[in-house]
């Protein structure tokens, strides 16, 4: 696909990005879920410094990865813990 070249409204400001077209319309669903957060901690704390929101805003998506980066992680090692025993099954069945 080709490279398009999109702007994104953070806040007050326009960010101009090229972007393959692919990932266009996650940047733009990304940039309006930063604007609503932002928004969110306005309303809830009544913070109007955007420098301010916007660290909110990242110590709140950072905190969301690692949790799902943590339930990942334990996913993943469940799963390879599952397949060892298969094999182990399937060796030892082999083996007979």
């Amino acid at each position: 696909m080709g490279e398009l070249s999109i702007k994104i409204k953070i806040g007050d400001r326009e960010y101009p990005m090229k972007v393959d077209s692919a990932e266009e319309e996650r940047l733009r669903i990304a940039g309006r879920v930063v604007n609503e957060k932002m928004k969110s901690y306005r309303d809830h704390f009544g913070i109007d410094d955007k420098q301010d929101l916007l660290a909110m805003v990242a110590f709140d998506c950072l905190v969301e990865k690692m949790r799902s980066d943590a339930a990942t992680s334990g996913i993943t090692n469940d799963i390879a813990s599952r397949i060892s025993g298969i094999d182990h099954q399937i060796s030892t069945a082999l083996s007979e």
